[in-house]
Order: structure tokens, then C-alpha cells, then sequence
């Protein structure tokens, strides 16, 4: 054995501990850095002497060499990474989800007095005000403002419908270019660790950077991760690199991201390239390659059955709340999504609605004695599609309101008779029953034909419904989303537990490592005093 041993022996130690304060310096500096995981040395005793062969030396027992850093580990658990991830992602789609259902109750504004329920209210008042008084023209004139009020709101609700709609939908395609820009970044970073790693390195910043990513990406899409070693000489707690798959709804998946290649997401346009548009409904969501040429899958957003398909997360809450289709059994395209059925439900209220009550103003007469005209017209009578938009107040004054139901013997008008304005008036909870209105108080019913989008029930009693499921859907949402933040929090705690950074801990680790490296270079000095002593002070024996 080497009278220099216990030199190399401190020597290591010096080494190995200042790699370990040199780390704890590094968590120090990182303290507050998003994402970054707390690293450790790992220390390991180097070889004994001697090895065990036929011409070791014959001493008492193996001595101790010293000590090496066998490598730099950031501290990371991927269970609880998985759980993250997990909980993100249901938090995502809720979150994207609520959002959207509150949007739309501010523009509903219900329950309140300037909602369009109060507005019809004060429509109807108006009327049953005239019904009191059919020949002033002040109630009359007030009939026609009080109507023409009922119009805006109709048009105020939809024009604002339509325009979150559309700002939803421009979220998406920054949505999916977050998504794609997610994808590529994560490449890089698989690429540079599968450049470092062979070499018997742990990129442990790199990791850091690369599960930052991965999270972020998790919130948008559900997806699953599985990691591949590198090769080469690379250690066995070496994390590889991340080949990302997209999980559908039947578990179905795409890759998106394999080794340093990488797909994206997006719409396909004319030409098979990538579109930046998002279409007015989502079919289907296209896979490209990195380069935007589209690749043979397409991946349906809903099947036949209207079920979605799609991964969960914030891109599918969007796209719920935005629009998507899917073909039915019989070929048919059905339309589906948050704000296409409650615009489609506010077209229904104002077709119905606008038809309903010319019909029971036609059976009415004016101050004239002339029969009662359309009190409102369509864009297009034939359909109730975009009937909020196209309602509008017939080019009427104040006369031609038929209030009366009736005329004298002599021909003149019987101004007193307002039962045709109370008969309109009373529209609001008149029963649609397959179409045909019944008229309140007696058997006659005003059959509609084609002209009536609600065929049961009343106008008051649909609209409820549309408020109603309005308000149990943002309910859910944000119960919901409550219930998955509190999860996502829990999770990261215990994350954060332990993967951050502890100065406390830190600085005595600090403590620790500074005591051992003294104590290492004190028995440096030791060893030098003895060798001193046999170099300088030993052989002086006849001089």
C-alpha cells in the first residue's frame, strides 16, 4: 500500500464535497425558480484495497479508498408527476368549460330587471295596460317602444352569443398553436438529453425544463408519456427520453411526440395544408407533421352516436363551448356545443314567439275597424334559424294594433273591447301543444303550422328551461372546477413537498458538507505532518 494513500484518500473527500456544496449552492440560487426539482450528490465509497486476485497483498482486511460523487440527482417523483398531471388536466376542461357558461350568463343576465325575461315582462304589461284603455294613444304608443325593446334584447343576446362565440373560437387556434409550440419545444429537449445522457451525465435542468412542459401540456390535452432510454453509457437512473401519445376518450392514441420528432394538431384547409382558421364547427381534428403536411389521421371529434371522443382537457372544453358535428347513422350532420344550442334555443323562443303572437293579432281588429296585420316580421318566415337576429317590429303605428275583438252593428270600431289585447298579452303562458296555441279562458286554438319551432308548452316555460339548464350547467362547471383545483393543489403540494427547495434544509446540508470538507483537509495536513516526519526527519542515523 502506497505511503501517499491517506492523501488520495482526502483528496477524494476534498472533491466529493465540494461537488455537494456546490449543489447546495446551485438549489440555493434556484430557490424561487418555477419548476425547478431540488439535486442531491449520491455518494459512493470508491474500490477497496486490494482487489480480490491471486497476487494481492497479504494484509489483515480490505482498507477503505475514500469516497466520489457516483452522480448528481435532482429529486423528482414521477408518481406524484402522473397525479399532477392527471388532475391538470381535468382542471383544464372545467376551467375552460366555466369560464365559457359564465360568459354566456353575463349575457343572458338572469335572473335581473334588465334581462330578457323583464323586458317581455314589461311587453306584456304594456299590452294588458291597453286592454284597459284600447283607444288611448299613449297606451298604444307604449305597446309598440315596449316591443320594439322585446326586439333589440332578442338581437343583443344573440349578436353577444355570436361574439364570444367567435372570440372562443380564435381561442382555440391560439389554443392549438400553444399546444404545437408545446410539442416542439419538448422535441428539443428530448434531443438534447438524448445527446447527453450517453455520455453517463444526468441533465438534471434539462429534466426540469422538459417536465415543465410536459405539465403545461397536460392542461390542454390528456395525454400519456412514456420514457425510452437514451443507449450508449448512459445511467440507470437516467429518465430517457419522452415519446407523448394523445389519449382519446375510447383510449385510442395518436403520437404526438417521438423521441426528436415531433406532430402537431390543427384543421386541414382546400389543399390539405394546415389551417390557421378555426371552422364555424369542429368535425374533426387533423394530425400534421412538424413540416404542416397532413398525415392519413383524422381524429373525430365525436361518433355517430354524438358521444365525444376527443382527449379531455382545455382544448375540448373549448370546443364544447364552441361548436363541433358529427355525422349521424342516417348521414345526417348534427350540430352540437354550448352556445350553437343556446342560440338555437333563443331562435326558437323569438320564431315562435314573433309568429305566435301576429297570429293572435290577425284575429283582432285596429282602431279602423280593419283586421289586424303581422305585429312582427322575419329575416326568414320559413325557418327558425338566426330568427333573434332577423326579428324585427312591422312597419306599424300606433292604430294599428287590433286590440278589439269586435265592431258595432253600425260598422264602427267598439274602441271599449280589449279583449284581443289581453288575449296577446296572455301569449306568454298560452300552451303550445304540437304546435297549436290555445287560446286562454276558451276551445279555440290557433294552429301554426310550420311556424312554430316550441311544440309544447308555453314561451314562459321554455324560456325557464333555457335559464334553468344555463344555470345547472355553470353550476356543475364550477363545482366541478372547484373539486379539481382543490385536487390539483393537493397534488402539488405534496409535490412541491418534495421536489422544492428547503433553504432551512439547505443551509444545514451547507453546514454539513463545509465540516466535511474541513475535517478532509485536516487529515491532509495530518498525513503531510507524518510524511514529513519520514522524508526529513527519519534516516539520520551516521551523518
Amino acid at each position: 500500500m502506497s505511503t501517499f494513500h491517506g492523501l488520495e484518500v482526502a483528496r477524494r473527500a476534498l472533491n466529493t464535497q465540494q461537488s455537494a456544496l456546490h449543489t447546495t449552492g446551485h438549489n440555493i440560487a434556484n430557490a424561487n425558480t418555477p419548476g425547478y426539482s431540488r439535486q442531491r450528490v449520491n455518494f459512493t465509497p470508491t474500490e477497496a484495497f486490494p482487489t480480490a486476485a491471486m497476487n494481492r497483498p497479504q494484509i489483515p482486511g480490505q482498507l477503505g479508498t475514500g469516497v466520489e460523487a457516483g452522480s448528481i440527482q435532482r429529486v423528482r417523483e414521477s408518481f406524484l408527476d402522473d397525479q399532477f398531471r392527471n388532475e391538470s388536466n381535468k382542471l383544464g376542461y372545467w376551467d375552460a368549460r366555466a369560464t365559457s357558461l359564465s360568459k354566456m350568463e353575463d349575457v343572458m343576465n338572469e335572473p335581473t330587471t334588465n334581462g330578457l325575461s323583464a323586458v317581455m315582462g314589461e311587453f306584456w304589461q304594456s299590452l294588458q295596460d291597453l286592454s284597459v284603455n284600447p283607444e288611448n294613444t299613449g297606451a298604444r304608443s307604449v305597446v309598440l317602444e315596449r316591443g320594439q325593446a322585446a326586439v333589440d334584447t332578442f338581437h343583443y343576446a344573440s349578436d353577444s352569443l355570436k361574439t364570444i362565440q367567435k372570440d372562443i373560437g380564435s381561442e382555440i387556434g391560439i389554443g392549438l398553436k400553444s399546444v404545437n409550440s408545446l410539442l416542439e419545444q419538448i422535441s428539443g429537449l428530448n434531443s438534447q438529453i438524448a445527446g447527453v445522457e450517453p455520455h453517463g451525465y444526468l441533465p438534471n435542468d434539462l429534466y426540469d425544463k422538459r417536465d415543465a412542459l410536459v405539465d403545461e401540456l397536460s392542461q390542454m390535452v390528456k395525454i400519456n408519456v412514456q420514457k425510452t432510454p437514451s443507449g450508449g453509457n448512459d445511467l440507470k437512473i437516467a429518465e430517457g427520453v419522452y415519446n407523448i401519445t394523445l389519449v382519446s376518450e375510447n383510449g385510442k392514441e395518436q403520437p404526438l411526440v417521438t423521441g426528436n420528432r415531433f406532430n402537431q394538431l390543427g384543421f386541414a384547409d382546400a389543399n390539405g395544408r394546415m389551417n390557421d382558421q378555426t371552422p364555424e364547427t369542429i368535425s374533426s381534428i387533423q394530425l400534421f407533421t412538424s413540416e404542416g403536411k397532413a398525415l392519413n389521421t383524422s381524429i373525430p371529434f365525436a361518433n355517430e352516436n354524438g358521444t365525444i371522443q376527443f382527449a379531455q382537457g382545455k382544448l375540448r372544453g373549448m370546443i364544447e363551448s364552441y361548436s363541433y358535428s358529427h355525422t349521424n347513422a342516417n348521414g345526417e350532420t348534427v350540430e352540437k356545443g354550448l352556445y350553437p344550442d343556446m342560440l338555437s334555443d333563443l331562435d326558437k323562443m323569438a320564431f315562435t314567439f314573433a309568429n305566435a303572437f301576429n297570429a293572435v293579432h290577425e284575429k283582432g281588429t285596429d282602431l279602423k275597424g280593419e283586421k289586424g296585420k303581422p305585429f312582427f316580421e322575419l329575416a326568414n318566415p320559413a325557418s327558425f334559424e338566426g330568427a333573434a337576429k332577423g326579428l324585427k317590429l312591422a312597419d306599424l303605428n300606433a292604430q294599428d294594433i287590433a286590440a278589439s275583438m269586435s265592431v258595432s252593428e253600425s260598422g264602427a270600431v267598439n274602441a271599449g273591447n280589449g279583449q284581443n289585447a289581453i288575449n296577446l298579452s296572455n301569449i306568454q303562458s298560452m300552451i303550445l301543444s304540437d304546435g297549436a296555441l290555445k287560446l286562454e279562458g276558451t276551445d279555440e286554438t290557433i294552429d301554426l303550422p310550420g311556424l312554430s319551432a316550441i311544440q309544447n308548452g308555453s314561451l314562459n316555460s321554455f324560456y325557464e328551461g333555457m335559464v334553468g339548464k344555463l344555470g345547472v350547467n355553470a353550476m356543475q362547471a364550477n363545482r366541478m372546477g372547484q373539486n379539481s383545483l382543490v385536487l390539483t393543489e393537493s397534488v402539488e403540494e405534496k409535490r412541491l413537498s418534495v421536489s422544492s427547495v428547503s433553504l432551512d434544509e439547505e443551509m444545514s446540508n451547507m453546514i454539513q458538507f463545509q465540516h466535511a470538507y474541513n475535517a478532509a483537509a485536516r487529515s491532509i495536513t495530518m498525513v503531510d505532518e507524518m510524511l514529513d516526519k519520514i522524508i526529513n526527519g527519519m534516516g539520520l542515523v551516521g551523518r
